[in-house]
C-alpha cells in the first residue's frame, strides 16, 4: 500500500486511533482503508499468543531462556531461533513480537536477568542483532525492550535509574544501537522506570535525540502494558503507540489534544506514518493474517530447540566424571528439587504455555533404558510459594487426569455450566473470562478431582486467589477465602491473594476428593485459583538423598530455583540457592565422588562448594527441550557448547553494584559506572567464582599465537585479527575465541580490559581453523561527555593559585579516541588471555561519526 496516500485519506480521529491499542494485544483496525488489526505477542521464550504468563489455551514452541541465549555465544544459532520464533509467531497471528529483552546483568539479583542476554553490552547487542534478523525475515516486527537502564524490578513503574551519560553511552545503551545499526529492528519498547528523572516514554533525547537522530532508527516505538503517563510530553519525545488498550493518553485523547493545539497533527501524522510504514514492510497491509491462533508442534522447531539448549550448557568444572559411561552405570541416583520438575523458564510475561514439558528424570529413563535402576530423592524444600499439584498426580470424575472443571455465567455457580473442561491442573488462573460466553468479573468455577498420597503424614494445603473460593476435602470446607479472605500477595504482579493454608492427615494410597468453589467477584484482571500442595516435611531428606547417592554408581543432582524466585515483578534477595540445597550439595558429592551436579537457574548463584565437586554444569532454564539436552550433555551424546555471558562471583557483596542496589528514595545510583560486572573485577583485581567467558568442553582446544593486520590503527581502517585454532582433543568440540582491548593509559578513566569481538568455531578431532575477527573504530573510543563550561570556570579566582593539574577539557561530547598504544588481547574468557599484542594511535581522534 501506499502510506502516503493512506496518510491523506486517515481522519484526525482514524490517525489518533491508531496511536494506543483496542485491547491488550492488538492495534485496531481501519477497515474502510483497508488497514488490518496488527497483534502482538510475547514474547523472549516463546510467541505465546494472546494469553498472559502461560495461562492461557494456546501452547508455545519454548526456548532457553534469555541468559542461556547469551551462553551459547553463536549468533548464526540465534538468527535461526529467531527465525523460528517468527514462525511461531504467525502461528499465533501476531506480526509483533515483544522480544527481545537487552537490559544487562547489572546485578546478579535482578529479578529478569534471566530474560537478558549478557552483562556485556557488545555480546548482548551481537546477540539481540542476530534474534532480530531472524525474527523480522519472516515478516515479524521485534521490540528491543526495556528501553534504558531497566535492569531492576525494585519500584520498577516509578524508580529513576540515575546513570551519567558515559556509563549510559558506553554500557546500556550499546545492545539498543547494534540491535537497531547491525539487526535492523523495527520496534523499541520504553521502559517503566525514570531515566535521571524523567520517564523513558516522555524523554525526548531518548525516543529522539538518540535513537532517532543519533543511530537512524526509521521504526516505531511503543510503550510498555500499562505504562504511559501523560499525552503531550509523550507525543513530542517520540512515542508512537500506547499499549494496551483502550488508550488513556493516546489514542481519542491523543486526538483531543491536536484539536485543542496541544500537539501538532504533524505529530501525529509522524507517530502513524512510522507505524503504517512497519506494517507494510512487514507485508501486513497486504497479508492479512486472520483467524484463530493455533499451536504447531514442529519436528525441527524441536531439534533446534535442544540444538540451542545444548549450545547453552556451560562446563564450568569437570574431574574427569562427564561424560558419565552408560556402561558402567547399573543404578543412578537422580537426586535435588529440580530433577522431578519441568524448570524450563522463569515467571512473568515471558512465561507461557510450552507445547510440552519433560523432567530430567523421565529424559534420563528414556536415555538409559529399562536395563538401568533410576533412584529418586528430594534432597530438601525449596519453594517460595507453594507448588500447583501437577494434572498427573489428579484424576477427575470424567476419568480424566487433572481436575475437570465446570463454568457458570454467575458468581454463585447457579444454572447449567456454559462450558466444561478436563485436564487442568491446580492452578486454574485466567486473565479475563476463560471462555467467550462469560463476562469478566461475573462468572464462577467449580472444579473436582481425586488426590491419591504418594506417602502418610500431615500434608499442607494452600489457597491463593483472584476474587473468592473455597476449597473442600471429602465434602468438608477446610480453607475459606469468602468468609475470611485473606490479604493481597505479591505473587502474579500483586493481582492475587497471600496463601491460606491449612494441615491435614492424609493415608498413603487413600484418596481424597478435592473440590474447589470459585467466585469472580472482586476480580478485575486475573481471575482465578491457585490451590498448592507440600507433602510431610517431617522426613529426613537429606539423609535420604545421601542414603541413595551412595548406593548409586553415579548421581545426577539437580538444583536450582524456579519461577517464584526468578521472575518479572521482584528481585532476589540473596545470591544463594534456596532451601538446604547447598548442604545438599556438600553431602551428596561426599557420598558418591561420581555426581555430576546441574544449576538450573536463570542467574548466577553462590557456589562456595564449587572446588569440592567432580563436575559442575550450568543448564540455565533451557526450554522444552532442556530435560533432552541434558541428558545427551551428561552422556557424552552431545558437548556442552556453552560460555558464561555474566559473571559468577565468590559473594554477592563482591558484586560491583553492590552497595547501590536495588535503590532507596526513588532512586537507583549506578555508582559503580562503566565498572560493571567483569569490568569492574578486572579492573580491581577482585577474584571471581567463574568469569565471564568461562566454559570447558569435552575436548581440548589449542590457541596460536595471534597476529595484526596492523601494528598501526587509523580511524577508517579496520583491524584484522588472526589467530588459529586446533582441536587436539578427542571428540568433536567448539570453542569461543574472545578479543579484549585494554588501553594502555587514557584521557579519562576506562576499564582495564573490555570485550570487543568473539567468534565461536566448531572442530572435529585434528582440525584446525583461523578465526578472523575485525576491529573498527569504536574497539578503541570512549565516551566523552565534555565540559564545555570549564574554560571559564578555570579562570576564576587568582591565578597565583594553581588550578591543580588535568587534562584539558574537550568542548564537544561524542565518541574518542586517544593516541597511544593498545593491547589487543585473545583468550578464553575474561582472565583468560594468554596472548597480548600492541597497536599503536598516532593521533587523538574524535568525534567520531554517530
Amino acid at each position: 500500500m501506499d502510506v502516503e496516500q493512506l496518510l491523506l485519506e486517515l481522519s484526525l480521529d482514524e490517525k489518533a486511533l491508531l496511536t494506543a491499542g483496542e485491547d491488550m494485544w492488538s492495534v485496531p483496525a481501519i477497515d474502510r482503508l483497508g488497514i488490518p488489526k496488527i497483534r502482538v505477542t510475547d514474547g523472549p521464550n516463546g510467541a505465546r499468543g494472546s494469553s498472559l504468563l502461560g495461562l492461557g489455551d494456546a501452547t508455545a514452541a519454548c526456548i532457553p531462556c534469555g541468559s542461556a541465549l547469551g551462553a551459547t555465544w553463536n549468533t548464526e544459532l540465534i538468527e535461526r531461533v529467531g527465525v523460528m520464533l517468527g514462525e511461531e509467531a504467525i502461528t499465533k497471528a501476531a506480526r509483533v513480537l515483544l522480544a527481545p529483552t537487552i537490559n544487562l546483568h547489572r546485578s546478579p539479583l535482578g529479578g529478569r536477568n534471566f530474560e537478558c542476554y549478557s552483562e556485556d553490552p557488545l555480546l548482548s547487542g551481537r546477540i539481540a542483532a542476530a534474534f532480530v534478523r531472524g525474527v523480522q525475515s519472516q515478516g515479524v516486527a521485534t521490540t528491543c525492550k526495556h528501553f534504558v537502564a531497566n535492569d531492576a524490578e525494585f519500584e520498577r513503574r516509578t524508580i529513576s535509574s540515575v546513570v551519567d551519560q558515559r556509563t549510559l553511552r558506553e554500557l546500556y545503551l550499546v545492545p539498543f544501537e547494534i540491535a537497531v545499526k547491525e539487526g535492523g529492528a523495527l520496534g523499541i519498547m520504553t521502559a517503566y522506570n525514570r531515566l535521571n528523572g524523567q520517564f523513558c516514554a516522555e524523554h525526548a533525547e531518548l525516543l529522539t535525540d538518540i535513537l532517532r537522530t543519533d543511530w537512524g532508527f526509521e521504526g516505531f516505538v511503543v510503550t510498555d502494558w500499562f505504562s504511559a503517563g501523560a499525552t503531550e510530553e509523550s507525543a513530542r519525545a517520540g512515542l508512537d503507540l500506547q499499549m494496551p488498550g483502550p488508550g488513556r493518553y493516546f489514542g481519542a485523547s491523543l486526538g483531543q489534544a491536536v484539536r485543542e493545539g496541544r500537539v501538532e497533527e504533524s505529530i501525529l501524522d509522524e507517530q502513524v506514518r512510522r507505524m503504517l510504514k512497519v506494517w507494510n514492510r512487514l507485508g501486513a497491509l497486504d497479508d492479512v493474517l486472520e483467524g484463530e491462533e493455533t499451536s504447531i508442534d514442529r519436528e525441527d522447531h524441536r531439534a533446534l530447540a535442544r540444538e540451542a539448549s545444548i549450545d547453552s550448557m556451560v562446563l564450568l568444572r569437570n574431574e574427569g566424571v562427564l561424560p558419565l559411561k552408560r556402561e558402567k552405570i547399573r543404578k543412578i541416583a537422580v537426586i535435588g528439587p529440580n530433577a522431578d520438575r519441568a524448570q524450563i523458564m522463569g515467571g512473568g510475561s515471558a512465561a507461557l504455555r510450552a507445547h510440552y514439558r519433560v523432567t530430567p528424570i523421565e529424559a534420563l529413563a528414556e536415555k538409559l533404558g529399562p536395563n538401568v535402576e533410576i533412584v529418586h530423592e528430594r534432597g530438601c524444600w525449596t519453594e517460595k510459594t507453594t507448588p500447583a499439584i501437577q494434572t498427573s498426580d489428579l484424576k477427575g470424575p470424567s476419568g480424566s487426569a487433572g481436575f475437570d472443571v465446570e463454568f457458570f455465567a454467575s458468581l454463585d455457580g447457579d444454572g447449567s455450566a456454559i462450558a466444561t473442561r478436563t485436564g487442568s491442573d491446580s492452578q486454574l488462573l485466567y486473565f479475563g473470562p476463560p471462555s467467550e460466553d462469560l463476562e469478566r468479573g461475573a462468572f464462577s468455577i467449580r472444579a473436582k478431582a481425586d488426590y491419591v498420597p504418594v506417602e502418610s503424614g500431615l500434608h499442607t494445603l494452600t489457597l491463593m486467589q483472584a476474587g473468592r473460593a473455597r476449597l473442600l476435602v471429602d465434602g468438608e470446607c477446610v480453607l475459606d477465602g469468602f468468609a475470611t479472605p485473606p490479604p493481597p500477595g505479591e505473587d502474579f504482579f500483586s493481582m492475587i491473594s497471600e496463601e491460606m493454608e491449612v494441615t491435614i492427615e492424609l493415608e498413603k494410597e487413600r484418596p481424597v476428593s478435592l473440590e474447589i468453589e470459585y467466585s469472580a467477584e472482586g476480580a478485575v484482571i486475573l481471575h482465578g485459583v491457585k490451590l498448592g500442595l507440600r507433602p510431610p516435611l517431617d522426613v529426613d531428606l537429606l539423609g535420604r538423598a545421601e542414603m541413595a547417592a551412595r548406593e548409586a554408581d553415579a548421581v545426577v543432582l539437580i538444583v536450582g530455583t524456579n519461577a517464584d524466585w526468578e521472575t518479572e515483578g521482584r528481585d532476589r534477595t540473596f545470591m544463594g540457592l534456596p532451601g538446604d540445597q547447598d548442604e545438599l550439595i556438600r553431602r551428596v558429592t561426599a557420598a558418591n565422588p561420581c555426581t555430576a551436579v546441574c544449576v538450573n537457574t536463570g542467574a548466577p548463584v553462590e557456589m562456595d562448594w564449587s572446588e569440592d565437586v567432580g563436575a559442575l554444569l550450568q543448564i540455565w532454564f533451557g526450554g522444552q527441550e532442556m530435560a533432552g539436552a541434558l541428558a545427551d550433555v551428561l552422556f557424552g551424546d552431545a558437548e556442552p557448547g556453552g560460555r558464561l555471558p555474566t559473571s559468577f562471583p565468590i559473594r554477592l557483596e563482591h558484586n560491583p553494584s553492590y552497595g547501590n542496589f536495588p535503590g532507596e528514595n526513588s532512586e537507583i545510583h549506578y555508582g559503580e559506572g562503566l565498572l560493571m560486572g567483569y569490568r569492574g573485577y578486572t579492573t580491581r583485581k577482585l577474584p571471581v567464582q567463574f568469569p565471564f567467558g568461562h566454559g570447558l568442553s569435552y575436548s581440548e582446544f589449542e590457541i596460536g599465537t595471534p597476529t595484526l593486520s596492523s601494528d598501526i590503527f587509523s580511524v577508517g581502517d579496520e583491524l584484522e585479527v588472526k589467530v588459529d585454532v586446533t582441536n587436539i582433543g578427542l571428540r568433536p568440540g567448539s570453542e569461543v575465541i574472545q578479543c579484549y582491548v585494554s588501553p594502555r593509559s587514557s584521557r579519562l578513566i576506562r576499564p582495564e580490559r573490555e570485550l570487543r569481538g568473539f567468534l565461536k568455531v566448531s572442530l572435529a578431532p585434528g582440525e584446525s581453523r583461523e578465526v578472523k575477527i575485525i576491529l573498527k573504530e569504536r574497539a578503541f573510543a570512549y565516551w566523552d561527555s565534555a565540559d564545555p563550561g570549564y574554560e571559564s570556570l578555570s579562570k576564576r579566582g587568582s591565578a597565583v593559585v594553581p588550578a591543580g593539574e588535568g587534562p584539558s577539557h574537550r568542548g564537544e561530547s561524542g565518541w574518542y579516541i586517544d593516541a597511544g598504544f593498545y593491547e589487543i588481547r585473545v583468550g578464553r574468557s575474561s582472565i583468560d588471555t594468554p596472548h597480548s599484542l600492541p597497536i599503536e594511535i598516532k593521533e587523538e581522534v574524535g568525534p567520531l561519526p554517530s
